[in-house]
């Protein structure tokens, strides 16, 4: 037996589906009205986080999401007027990293990895 896919699944209506794909440029995989899926192209590894905090002494998240671009994302993410509550921090564990709140309030961190 093997994981395939975790999805997260956030709350929320359809502006918050219209908040990621702005933010991230997803593409809806699937709308069935009550429920959107939006996904990206290339299909990435199979993770479940579970954890206390979300380190240096800020809140857990709900979801982080590794971007390939992370200043591109933080100019979109101040464009769509969504809060950024922490960062953006350079981690002693080789990531930088933001914390925004989307639409329904969910706390999610846009990471990237760094050169070590």
């Amino acid at each position: 037996m093997s994981v395939r896919r975790i999805v997260a699944n956030l709350p929320g209506d359809p502006a918050v589906a219209s908040f990621y794909r702005a933010l991230l440029g997803l593409d809806p995989l699937m709308d069935l009205g009550f429920l959107v899926t939006l996904g990206a192209a290339q299909p990435g590894p199979v993770q479940l986080s579970i954890g206390r905090e979300g380190g240096s002494g800020t809140a857990l998240p709900a979801i982080s999401i590794e971007v390939d671009d992370f200043d591109a994302v933080l100019a979109r993410a101040h464009a769509l007027g969504a809060a950024i509550v922490y960062g953006p921090a350079a981690e002693p564990w080789g990531v930088r990293r933001f914390y925004l709140r989307d639409p329904a309030g969910t706390l999610v961190n846009i990471v990237t990895h760094t050169e070590a």
